[in-house]
């Protein structure tokens, strides 16, 4: 299996923590990319990282697609629980954890932009999905485990996220369960390993 990415990418770190979750990161030759690159627009049209081609030669995007499919490599316990209310569960913390990031990740070009009355909507927008989202989590923060599903793997590398581009806005004043979690599942492998640069 080929990765493009990008290191900085919490979308990427998201498919690097599950690899290592099923002890098949080893498997995976990286490739560093920038997205404007033609080679990775050859691959994938929307020309973004993560780009995962498989051993057959198929290639899969975005993120929650690549984890899925990354776990059904070996025989690893599943991030993604069997269908039922655990799977559902897994999922829906998933996209809560993907959609801090898709709130973030956009926020940091509007911030270097002038900032004229729509722009300052836009951002404080986006601010107030991550303050929900937080405040759900800290509402939940005592049923998360110790990344067992790709939700757990998610959030957690959604908070890193913010703490990696969003130091001067701390997440952690008011969340003190989900603060705790956190500093118990960072040092895990999958976080650990992880960890953003650039």
């Amino acid at each position: 299996m080929k990765l493009a990415y990008s290191p900085a990418s919490p979308y990427v770190r998201k498919v690097n923590a599950c690899a290592i979750a099923r002890g098949i990161d080893k498997q995976i030759e990286r490739w560093k990319v920038p997205t404007t690159d033609a080679a990775l627009a050859a691959v994938n049209p929307l020309s973004k990282v993560p780009t995962l081609t498989t051993d057959d030669g198929m290639v899969i995007y975005d993120s929650p697609v690549i984890c899925e499919y990354l776990d059904s490599v070996g025989s690893a316990p599943k991030l993604f629980p069997a269908a039922g209310p655990a799977r559902w569960k897994a999922i829906t913390q998933q996209a809560l954890g993907d959609g801090i990031l898709d709130a973030t990740q956009p926020r940091r070009r509007e911030i270097a932009l002038p900032q004229d009355e729509g722009r300052k909507t836009y951002i404080e927008t986006q601010q107030a999905k991550v303050a929900r989202a937080l405040a759900a989590l800290e509402k939940d923060a005592d049923s998360l485990g110790d990344l067992k599903t790709i939700g757990e793997i998610t959030i957690a590398c959604a908070l890193g996220y913010l703490d990696f581009r969003y130091a001067n806005e701390p997440w952690r004043p008011g969340h003190p369960k989900l603060d705790a979690w956190y500093a118990k599942v960072v040092k895990l492998p999958p976080l650990a390993e992880t960890m953003p640069v650039g």
